[in-house]
């Protein structure tokens, strides 16, 4: 007897295929054919799983977000029962870094993503959003934590501070990008950063 389609793992087949078709080539490259191709399927069966560019275009970002989100759980999981902030802050923003070739390409993923979001009626802004602003209210917590605010300016000023650690590792990522031996410089602008607005 044939076995039923997994339609999970065809969902996935078919999103790492546009994974890897949007590295290569950009965004504009990601087809339903030119992804039936990568993947090895038809151009019906991702059709059938994806009824339009957008739908797989989303959930192809949507992938890489959640793979994201299981390495930061992963990350602290070993950092053991109570971390401290710093730890925890410091273990999210080092899995957003692309210092392996599988963080490397999800990050060029998500550039394009962001960069399609000016031009392309595919993907909106607000498609884009939603994992910068979980960052940011997640290193906000934990600047709560650290430092006991108990005002609502001091709330706010853990979040624009949470805010400028989500972007400056962002510039940070971009840096690693274009130049591979940047690595050192990274890790340590990443901790001057963290020293400055993360007390230990």
């Amino acid at each position: 007897m044939p076995r039923l389609a997994d339609h999970d793992e065809r969902r996935s087949q078919i999103t790492s295929a546009a994974r890897r078709v949007i590295a290569r080539d950009g965004l504009g490259a990601a087809t339903f054919q030119s992804v039936a191709a990568e993947a090895g399927i038809s151009v019906r069966l991702v059709q059938y799983y994806f009824g339009t560019k957008r739908q797989f275009l989303l959930a192809t970002h949507q992938a890489v977000v959640a793979d994201a989100g299981a390495r930061f759980t992963r990350r602290l999981s070993a950092l053991g029962a109570d971390p401290g902030p710093h730890e925890v802050i410091r273990a999210i923003l080092t899995e957003l870094l692309p210092t392996d070739a599988g963080r490397r390409r999800d990050t060029v993923v998500l550039n394009s993503f962001h960069a399609a979001a000016l031009t392309d009626p595919d993907v909106a802004a607000e498609d884009t959003l939603g994992a910068p602003r979980f960052l940011v209210r997640a290193i906000a917590e934990q600047l709560h934590r650290v430092r006991g605010d108990a005002t609502p300016s001091a709330g706010r000023t853990a979040e624009l501070d949470a805010e400028l650690i989500v972007v400056g590792t962002s510039g940070l990522a971009q840096l690693l990008l274009v130049d591979d031996a940047a690595g050192e410089r990274v890790a340590e602008l990443l901790d001057r950063l963290l020293d400055r607005l993360v007390p230990a």
